[in-house]
């Protein structure tokens, strides 16, 4: 069993930034990539970012051009997105998630989830 909780959401001007965080516990997690994606009102969900937990090149989506950055903190069991430059484009929920198998980009390449953490970008 794995549990995931997101933090950090809040409402924001456009251009400023923020960090979220994932706190993740469970057994073995330690060993699992984890990823980020976002789901705004009326559209899919959408892969963020990546990272493995074993190091490697973290992976991103083509939208984030160079503003988000994905890390991890492996000895409080925490990864963290950081994003700069938001506009309101950015305005999800978003999600962090546990890899289990397949591609990064794809949710069902994940078997747990948070409950999410709300981000609002005002013009």
């Amino acid at each position: 069993q794995v549990q995931l909780v997101e933090s950090g959401g809040r409402l924001v001007q456009a251009g400023g930034s923020l960090r979220l965080s994932c706190a993740v516990s469970g057994r073995t997690f330690s060993s699992y990539a984890m990823g980020w994606f976002r789901q705004a009102p009326g559209k899919e969900r959408e892969f963020v970012a990546a990272i493995s937990w074993s190091g490697g090149s973290p992976y991103y989506a083509d939208f984030v051009k160079g503003r988000f950055t994905i890390s991890r903190d492996n000895a409080k069991n925490t990864v963290y997105l950081q994003m700069n430059s938001l506009t309101p484009e950015d305005t999800a929920l978003y999600y962090c998630a546990a890899h289990r198998s397949g591609s990064y980009y794809y949710m069902d390449s994940y078997d747990s989830w948070g409950q999410g953490t709300q981000v609002t970008v005002s013009s």
